[in-house]
């Protein structure tokens, strides 16, 4: 391992103070930092302790200081409501300085609470930005998430304002919020005090007065808010993990650390200075909304791109290809998943064709584990070097990618090549002891992690503790499974949980998934380990196929059984594939394998809050059943 990267690593890992000291002045500070890392208090590590700064005038304030005021801040395209329009950084100073002096004028303070309820429209961002003006603590919920979620997260975070619109809309309609809001607030614990609502032609909330309050209205007469100088090491805010069951999860982020990592990561992996155009086709209800739609691009003083719509149907599966084209966008962002449902509509790249994409230096992909074969697809078709990079809601930022706007090295299809600086990542096995190169074993993370990533779960440190901290001391425990290559790069096959125990041999379910994906039939594939007398466990796939593929059942069944055999070997005892016209899959595209596995072995098993299509557990269900595993009457808690 050699190059610049490699020696940035070093650098970060030797001497992570001097390192992340010369990375915090890309951002403005109240105070400079002089205790860089506060060691004093482990686990619990404190990056620039003694600064003060505040993210809202690092993310707007400074750069219309710097007389870039007319620079375009955020470019708002709605496929869904055939509107587009642009809003520059003087405009959005202007709206997020008025809407934190209203929430200021309501008794909203530092360290109080805000939810944020809300679609994919700027003023998702405003609130944002309007609550790290003031020092509040947003917490944003995915909007449309159900009222019994919604309530949980409520009783959780104890709000003193919600913001909230009448409505988001999707491909197959609108989807009123209001409604969803109140059941939420009807079933919470937690009394709200105010309720700000932004209405949308396309569907009229009912306000319930004096709790709710016209957005507009209130906005008419606000006086601007001034940036409140806020410890580096104050909250930011809490982003409840998209895994939540029963008591919800709440990753809590710092106000400077997090400014830092997103300025160094926005240069240096995403190759983005402040006259470029990103574009991260995400929501700002997930972290990557968080960190690539809203803060990482305006920390930087770039265009975002903010997206109301989806990578088919609105209006076809060139939609991302004509927004990137007709914008500008340099560095593209989005999920294997996205471009997977591209490829099954427009498997030959036919629609690619049809735009002009030299602005586009790379293309990112991230959120879930990336098959070879798609981002194979993607590479070939777009003649663009396709980046593979992990990371998750907790480390709010990427572990391991390939550095673009430093030293771009060799892509390794199936793995997000190198740790990124910062981060000290091992393979261990249950003993705690590293494994060798190329053996699977616990990803990893040696503390203090870097900057930006979360500093405890909300009001719950003991939890923190014995989630993340507490099988291996003095790591970070990632919950995924994979490797390191004799050239240092990473290979995440699957969660911990994915792997699966065939007769005293540890197979992923990943390697599994990335063999069936080689077949010029198969669109993407979900495999899981099913119980088995003999053997303990046995994988189980499920595959959908690419669009006007006809080929029978039994047919399929010997070329995938074959396929399997020769890539991973008999000792897979892989027999049991289905075909199925779609999986079931969280609204950011994570397939929901822990649901598919406790529905085979006919556990009882709950719906999970972020899942984007309900119907597709019960096409699961009844295949399973065909194959011999889920009884017909298993049926989720609560049907």
């Amino acid at each position: 391992m050699t190059g610049v990267g490699k020696s940035l690593h070093d650098q970060s890992i030797a001497d992570p103070t001097t390192f992340w000291a010369n990375a915090a002045k890309m951002i403005t500070w109240d105070k400079e930092p002089e205790n860089i890392l506060d060691d004093t208090n482990k686990p619990f590590y404190q990056w620039f302790a003694d600064g003060k700064m505040n993210t809202c005038y690092n993310a707007v304030d400074r750069h219309v200081a710097a007389g870039r005021g007319e620079r375009i801040a955020i470019n708002y395209i709605s496929p869904v409501t055939q509107n587009q329009y642009q809003i520059t950084y003087n405009e959005l100073l202007a709206q997020v300085s008025r809407l934190a002096g209203y929430m200021q004028s309501i008794g909203v303070e530092k360290g109080d609470r805000v939810v944020i309820y809300m679609p994919m429209i700027p003023e998702t961002a405003f609130a944002m930005l309007a609550c790290a003006r003031i020092g509040a603590i947003h917490s944003v919920v995915f909007g449309g998430f159900a009222a019994n979620e919604l309530a949980t997260r409520i009783n959780d975070a104890k709000p003193k304002l919600i913001l909230s619109a009448s409505c988001g809309i999707e491909p197959s309609g609108v989807v009123p919020y209001k409604p969803l809001l109140d059941d939420a607030l009807n079933q919470a614990t937690h009394r709200v005090e105010h309720c700000l609502i932004l209405a949308r032609h396309q569907y009229q909330a009912d306000l319930t007065l004096p709790r709710d309050i016209d957005w507009q209205q209130a906005l008419q007469n606000a006086q601007s808010a001034e940036c409140v100088s806020l410890n580096a090491t104050d909250p930011l805010y809490v982003l409840y993990t998209s895994g939540t069951t029963g008591k919800p999860k709440g990753v809590v982020r710092d106000n400077g650390g997090h400014a830092v990592a997103l300025c160094w990561s926005m240069k240096n992996i995403y190759g983005i200075d402040s006259d470029d155009v990103f574009w991260a086709a995400s929501d700002v209800g997930w972290v990557v909304g968080h960190s690539y739609i809203v803060y990482g691009p305006l920390l930087v003083g770039s265009t975002t791109i903010m997206y109301e719509g989806k990578p088919i149907g609105t209006p076809d599966a060139a939609a991302f290809w004509r927004i990137i084209a007709n914008n500008n966008v340099k560095s593209f962002f989005t999920a294997p998943t996205a471009i997977r449902a591209i490829k099954r509509e427009d498997p030959e790249g036919k629609l690619i064709k049809d735009f002009d994409l030299s602005c586009l230096k790379q293309m990112f992909l991230a959120g879930e584990r990336c098959d070879p074969d798609t981002l194979n697809w993607s590479q070939t078709m777009l003649g663009k070097p396709v980046i593979d990079h992990w990371w998750q809601t907790e480390t709010g930022w990427p572990v391991a990618s390939n550095l673009m706007g430093v030293e771009p090295i060799a892509i390794k299809p199936g793995s997000p090549a190198r740790p990124v600086p910062g981060y000290q990542v091992e393979v261990l096995d249950a003993m705690g002891e590293h494994v060798a190169a190329n053996e699977s074993g616990n990803v990893v993370i040696k503390q203090p992690l870097p900057p930006g990533t979360l500093t405890t779960l909300w009001q719950n440190d003991d939890r923190y503790v014995d989630s993340y901290l507490s099988m291996y001391p003095g790591y970070y425990l990632t919950g995924d499974a994979g490797y390191i290559d004799e050239d240092g790069y990473l290979y995440i096959m699957s969660r911990i949980d994915d792997i699966i125990n065939v007769a005293g041999h540890r197979l992923s379910t990943g390697r599994f998934e990335e063999v069936l994906c080689q077949h010029p039939a198969v669109a993407e594939a979900a495999v899981i380990g099913v119980q088995d007398k003999l053997k303990g466990q046995v994988p189980l796939g499920m595959v959908v196929l690419k669009n006007g593929v006809e080929l029978a059942d039994e047919e399929l069944h010997r070329q995938l059984l074959a396929l399997v055999r020769q890539e991973i070997g008999p000792v897979a005892s892989f027999r049991l594939v289905s075909a199925v016209p779609k999986l079931p899959k969280t609204r950011s595209g994570k397939i929901l394998r822990a649901t598919m596995r406790k529905i085979a072995d006919n556990q009882e098993y709950t719906v999970p809050a972020t899942i984007e299509d309900p119907q597709t557990l019960d096409i699961v269900r009844n295949t399973l059943t065909r194959m011999g595993y889920a009884n017909a009457l298993t049926k989720a808690l609560g049907e």
